[in-house]
């Protein structure tokens, strides 16, 4: 076999089962390899920025990586506002980065380029491969760095001559490290903590905001009275009918200033202390309180769902936990209603099937589905981790192939969207079962409230204009349909309705453009 081969091999026998690509000339090898091992599903993206992506989405939700396949440094650099994305959500991806044959490097040809350069900003590990004989060990190595807790971005360059030279043979999968088990003296002070009478929050993220960890904090909150939140953008939580209600810290600066005010003590479970997402002039950058205590639980490396557990019991907390959400669908909006991002959010959380899975890229426009889907039947819900975006389409994309026995419905702005619609076309391809609303307001309408929150005075049209989507006005029915997908655009209540339940009752990707 060859190196390309045995590389291939060696990520089969260590669990990664999917490779979202976009290949080039330096990867035909890995191409071709893929024929001849059984195991590894091979999906397309028609943009790097999709296919990084994607394999966050899968990562999140199958909670082990799938591989990338990208073509040098410049197929990388498209990629990497979605590995940003991915590595603040701390999601496992094992890239694999082509490149020129060892030999070719110093001729310096127009694709040449420094490929550890663009890829260690958004990899917690980075290694060329130097020989065939060791392209296996190295991919092994990738996939272990990729799934050490709490998860990350391994990318792994493999020159072009590595891949087609012989190789020896495929490597086993290395042993992949338990999260570290949080100190007792860490559970002791946070107990202690919670029983000097100071009024409390716990900033949860990571897997603790699973059922298990929600259940814990739940106790804890039952017993302390302490509050319960996670951030702004939390990675992946398990929310709606049944499951611990959890508090989400708000977006802008003052507001999380205004939810924390009280705040005495701040026990971090996975988690940092919250800050704001930009400098503003006036506006404080630190949201938490002047002289509050900050005890760290659980780090982000550690159990923070076993530190939870461990907390509630030695507080003596009862079995059930609180602030579990009733199962409440919302009822549907009235015939006539305003069409907003409200009577949107209705329909979506009354027809939203049980153990669904939420894209979030709404943006201004996700209030609405977010209020609303609180009491709605049990799902996940997706965020935008890392502020870039261009991310919803492609991480629903990713999710519906980890989890293709369950609905995914990706709520995205329409500004957003134009990033990574070449996500529908794989949709399409791979038929996977994904339902995209598009809140189509013509407007990158963050921006106009950014604009006048830096204090940016006076706007005139030419700054206004760099915030509109009119003139041409984009039209995402015929886009969706372009790309293969069904799509149509409705205007009012009546026909979301109709359009989105028709879409939950069936399988396959769908694309509705809501004019508000």
């Amino acid at each position: 076999m060859n190196g390309a081969e045995s590389l291939v091999r060696t990520l089969v026998n260590s669990g990664v089962e999917v490779c979202f690509s976009n290949p080039g000339t330096s990867e035909m090898h890995f191409v071709a390899a893929l024929d001849k091992v059984d195991g590894m599903r091979a999906i397309l993206g028609l943009f790097e920025g999709a296919v990084t992506g994607m394999a966050d989405g899968y990562g999140r939700m199958a909670e082990k990586p799938a591989a990338t396949l990208l073509h040098l440094g410049p197929g990388l650099a498209n990629g990497l506002a979605n590995l940003h994305n991915a590595r603040r959500a701390q999601t496992p991806i094992v890239n694999i980065v082509g490149d020129h044959a060892t030999y070719h490097a110093q001729y310096d040809a127009p694709l040449a380029s420094d490929i550890a350069g663009f890829a260690r900003p958004v990899s917690g590990w980075v290694h060329s491969s130097t020989s065939p004989k060791t392209v296996a060990a190295d991919g092994a190595r990738a996939v272990q760095a990729a799934r050490s807790a709490p998860g990350q971005v391994a990318t792994l360059i493999l020159p072009a001559d590595t891949a087609w030279l012989d190789a020896e043979h495929a490597a086993d999968a290395l042993p992949v490290p338990a999260p570290a088990t949080v100190s007792t003296g860490a559970v002791d002070r946070a107990a202690r903590a919670l029983a000097n009478g100071k009024k409390t929050a716990i900033l949860v993220r990571g897997a603790a905001l699973k059922e298990k960890g929600l259940v814990a904090a739940g106790r804890i909150a039952a017993k302390s009275g302490a509050r319960i939140m996670c951030d702004t953008f939390a990675p992946r939580l398990q929310r709606g009918a049944g499951r611990v209600a959890i508090e989400r810290i708000p977006y802008f600066a003052e507001q999380i200033v205004e939810a924390l005010k009280d705040v005495e003590q701040l026990i971090l479970v996975g988690a940092k202390p919250p800050v704001s997402f930009f400098a503003y002039p006036g506006k404080p950058s630190w949201c938490t309180p002047e002289g509050a205590d900050i005890l760290y639980l659980a780090h982000g490396h550690e159990d923070g769902t076993a530190a939870l557990e461990a907390v509630a019991e030695a507080i003596g907390a009862p079995k059930e936990p609180a602030n579990v959400a009733p199962l409440q669908k919302p009822d549907l909006p009235k015939a006539g209603a305003s069409f907003d991002q409200f009577t949107i959010g209705q329909i979506v959380g009354h027809f939203l099937p049980e153990n669904a899975i939420i894209s979030d890229e709404a943006a201004t426009s996700g209030i609405g589905s977010m209020i609303a889907t609180a009491t709605a039947a049990p799902h996940d819900h997706l965020s935008l981790t890392g502020g870039s975006i261009g991310q919803g389409l492609p991480l629903a994309t990713g999710a519906a192939v980890a989890c293709p026995d369950r609905k995914v419905v990706c709520l995205h702005g329409d500004g957003g969207a134009m990033y990574t619609l070449q996500s529908l076309w794989t949709q399409a391809r791979e038929k996977l079962d994904v339902t995209t609303v598009i809140f189509a307001n013509r407007s990158y309408a963050i921006l106009n409230v950014e604009l006048m929150r830096v204090g940016a005075e006076n706007p005139g049209p030419k700054a206004l204009s760099m915030l509109d989507l009119h003139n041409p006005e984009l039209n995402w029915a015929s886009i969706g349909n372009g790309m293969g997908v069904e799509s149509t655009r409705v205007e009012t209540v009546e026909d979301f309705i109709d359009a989105f339940s028709s879409a939950m009752k069936q399988k396959g990707p769908r694309l509705i453009e809501v004019m508000i």
